[in-house]
């Protein structure tokens, strides 16, 4: 525990100087970028605070909890913007599937608050919904705005790496901390992390994934996806070895773009790297070791016993078909409720079309010196071409980001993938 404690004071030290650290080629931080941290830090500080100290009173009330088995999860993994979110919540629908909603990845991520949470919720069912009125009407002013990004919506599926904030191990924090050195490191995980720091993290990630199925059913399977868990899926698969692997990929030069504009929004509101410069030069090293780390892991063929590998640009219009065929091949039953909810959703995602639009040079990218960074990665995977030989590839530097909405409602998904045995 002590040296779990001291990997996390390491990172909130990187936090706190990047708070204060100039954007690349000033001299000192702006005096927006410091408002806004003067404003944000104590108030995330005292939020984790009292995320630590709820996890730890879980160990006096619940130590029940750390003996749940995880048994065989279902993992989403892939890069960014390859449509993990939308198949994500699509499995979500699975009754014989549990797993995190916004909620409570950010602010009951221990089983004290969560218990508090639903408790607080049947209270409000029960005198007509009003503080749910409340927060619909709030979530809809704050998150709105992402909605033809990534849409937010409290309840529903999320990616758990967020319940990972509380130790500072997400790797989100690079948006308002672009300059934290220790988050960036977050993304490289198998490669570069210590090997006890290394320990240490997917211990932590285990008690959480144990504290849902605690409060959820620890005879449920759990559903976890994190597009951001690419550079440490090997360690995942150490961990977790009868895990079931969907791995989601999509052309690089499609997701570079596509995941620079993604964040730019955040980047703004926080100040740290206004021009940009950070997320340009290191995003692309980023996502070229997430392809590395995933196709070496979860080598092509892509269907295995325990992983396959989905296509985006390749299979947009076969949902039903590529998700059952998914399930056949790990070995999953598909659940009637499921079958009914994917021919719905193939039906959405075949009508759908992003109103988000860019291209790489808009983003202050170079297009060549992306197909010669990812010139490796197109030679191990043939994206768009992997199910299908006539399906065209999707077009480098593309006009529309095709990653479907997937907010309130769950949007159309526009992923999903179908490969031979």
């Amino acid at each position: 525990m002590g040296s779990l404690v001291g990997d996390s004071l390491t990172r909130y030290g990187a936090l706190l100087r990047a708070a204060a650290a100039p954007p690349p080629g000033r001299r000192r931080p702006t005096a927006y970028r410091l408002l806004v941290m003067a404003a944000f830090v104590p108030l995330f500080t005292l939020g984790m605070l009292l995320h630590i100290l709820a996890l730890l009173l879980d160990e006096a009330l619940f130590p029940g909890y750390r003996r749940v088995e995880i048994r065989a999860p279902l993992v989403i993994l892939g890069v960014p913007r390859s449509g993990t979110t939308a198949l994500h919540r699509v499995l979500a629908r699975d009754p014989g599937l549990t797993t995190f909603s916004t909620w409570e990845c950010l602010f009951a991520p221990s089983i004290i608050q969560r218990k508090a949470v639903l408790a607080l919720a049947r209270l409000d069912r029960a005198v007509g919904h009003p503080l749910g009125r409340v927060l619909g009407w709030l979530q809809d002013r704050v998150f709105g705005a992402l909605d033809d990004v990534h849409a937010m919506d409290l309840a529903a599926p999320e990616e758990d790496y967020l319940a990972l904030l509380p130790i500072l191990a997400c790797f989100i924090l690079v948006v308002p901390f672009p300059r934290a050195e220790a988050l960036w490191r977050l993304g490289r995980v198998d490669r570069d992390m210590p090997d006890g720091e290394r320990r240490r993290l997917i211990a932590f990630y285990r008690r959480i994934l144990q504290r849902h199925l605690y409060v959820h059913g620890a005879h449920k399977r759990l559903l976890s996806k994190n597009a951001a868990f690419a550079g440490m899926a090997g360690t995942l698969l150490e961990t977790f070895p009868d895990a079931r692997v969907i791995c989601c990929l999509r052309d690089p030069l499609a997701v570079v773009p596509s995941q620079v504009s993604a964040v730019q929004g955040g980047v703004a509101l926080f100040g740290g790297d206004p021009e940009g410069v950070v997320f340009r030069a290191r995003m692309p090293e980023l996502l070229a070791g997430y392809y590395e780390t995933l196709l070496r892991v979860l080598p092509p063929p892509a269907a295995a016993e325990r992983h396959v590998i989905l296509d985006m640009a390749a299979i947009k219009t076969e949902l039903s078909r590529s998700v059952r065929h998914a399930y056949d091949i790990l070995g999953l039953p598909v659940h009637p409720d499921l079958d009914a909810t994917l021919e719905a959703e193939t039906a959405r995602s075949r009508a759908w079309r992003s109103a988000h639009r860019y291209t790489a040079s808009d983003l202050g990218l170079d297009e060549a010196d992306l197909r010669r960074r990812f010139a490796g990665v197109h030679a191990a995977y043939p994206f768009g071409r992997a199910t299908s030989p006539d399906r065209p590839s999707e077009a480098p530097g593309h006009a529309a980001d095709r990653e479907a909405p997937t907010g309130r409602p769950p949007g159309p998904p526009v992923l999903a993938g179908s490969q031979g045995r």
